[in-house]
């Protein structure tokens, strides 16, 4: 198996100590199935911890979401992002701003929050067909590197307000912001763990339209590119990608790309690989991550026993997998393989939520893959 280390760092970086002999994690249950898939994912980390000889984790829970509003008045209270200041990691669990009452429905939501304040500009979204689940594309391994913090997303590239507006109430305007610094940034995630994988990056773009927003992300790709001998290097326009997703998606190692390309992009192959439910991701700074599934916060099934937690487990996993590198914290990354190896081996064994054709309930699962995870 090819160890992949999520870690987003740079030459000047530190990552703050934890203040306990076992490493401080935020933890964010959000809405919806979030109740039942992150503390789900709270045992799941503390029995890979402990399996793997580590000092137990220090839980920090933080109030968000819905819960949040009832008890602090709006779904993110400062003092969840005071306290998330003091973290160098936590765990998100999904949210549903649509259900929230106004004004939080029409605001950031609480996770686009949480990545502008601290400037999570790296969105890392592997995208793996798992033994046992049914996929488009049964050989596709692959990750999805995506700009988070700007692009054609008007709702985060401005440092005040929304790049979106109405001049006139029948003329509407969006902003897309791109640039140099953000891009080599980014393009620098994508070929150093390319450096760890197959060697190859693909830089996604649509320069033949937008020729000096998304010509310059891909332009500065492949500057930085020059920078990693051995690294292959090509470019895709984003509808000529979504296309070869479908028909060989196997191909492709790292996949670099701009926010909203990205975020479409990774829900695509995510689905080709199997299921949105088996599609993790971490959004990271040089000192700051946070795992936070692909999928929403399915609130047509939550309290129901029916949630896929495994998109969450997989998500922790590479959480530690990050801090390990970041934190010089080898244990955790031995924590990070018994809970991946633990996700694949239960779903490869037939056993699986209804999500991916399976029988189990979300507790069900959850201790057939404890049981795995605890295994020498």
């Amino acid at each position: 198996m090819v160890r992949n280390h999520y870690a987003v760092t740079d030459s000047t970086a530190t990552t703050a100590p934890s203040t306990s002999s076992g490493h401080r994690i935020g933890l964010l249950v959000g809405d919806g199935i979030g109740h039942e898939i992150v503390p789900a994912t709270r045992r799941v980390v503390d029995a890979a911890v402990a399996a793997a000889g580590g000092p137990a984790i220090d839980w920090v829970p933080l109030p968000l979401g819905a819960d949040a509003i009832a008890t602090h008045g709006t779904p993110i209270p400062q003092s969840t992002l005071d306290a998330l200041a003091d973290l160098d990691a936590w765990i998100l669990g999904p949210h549903d701003n649509a259900s929230y009452p106004e004004p939080f429905r029409s605001e950031l939501t609480p996770g686009g929050r949480i990545r502008k304040q601290f400037d999570l500009y790296a969105n890392i979204r592997p995208a793996k067909a798992l033994p046992g689940v049914r996929a488009v594309v049964p050989k596709m391994d692959l990750v999805i590197v995506r700009e988070n913090t700007e692009g054609l997303y008007a709702d985060r590239n401005m440092a005040l307000g929304s790049g979106e507006f109405m001049p006139t109430p029948d003329v509407a305007l969006a902003v897309g912001v791109f640039t140099r610094a953000a891009c080599e940034r980014i393009a620098h995630i994508a070929f150093g763990l390319a450096a760890r994988r197959r060697r190859r990056v693909t830089i996604v773009h649509k320069a033949n339209v937008l020729s000096m927003t998304t010509g310059l992300f891909r332009d500065v790709c492949r500057e930085v590119g020059a920078h990693y001998p051995g690294i292959a290097v090509d470019d895709e326009h984003v509808d000529a990608m979504a296309a070869h997703l479908v028909r060989h998606g196997s191909d492709y190692d790292v996949v670099v790309t701009e926010n909203m390309f990205g975020d479409i992009l990774s829900d695509l192959a995510g689905e080709l690989a199997g299921s949105l439910g088996t599609a993790g991701s971490i959004n990271a700074s040089a000192t700051k991550a946070m795992a936070q599934a692909a999928h929403g916060a399915a609130p047509d099934i939550a309290g129901r026993n029916r949630a896929n937690p495994t998109a969450l487990f997989l998500s922790a996993a590479m959480l530690l997998d990050r801090i390990a590198v970041t934190a010089d914290r080898p244990y955790l990354q031995r924590a990070a393989h018994r809970i991946e190896h633990a996700v694949e081996a239960t779903i490869a064994s037939g056993v699986a939520t209804a999500d991916l054709g399976g029988q189990a309930s979300t507790a069900e699962f959850t201790e057939i893959v404890l049981a795995r995870t605890r295994l020498r």
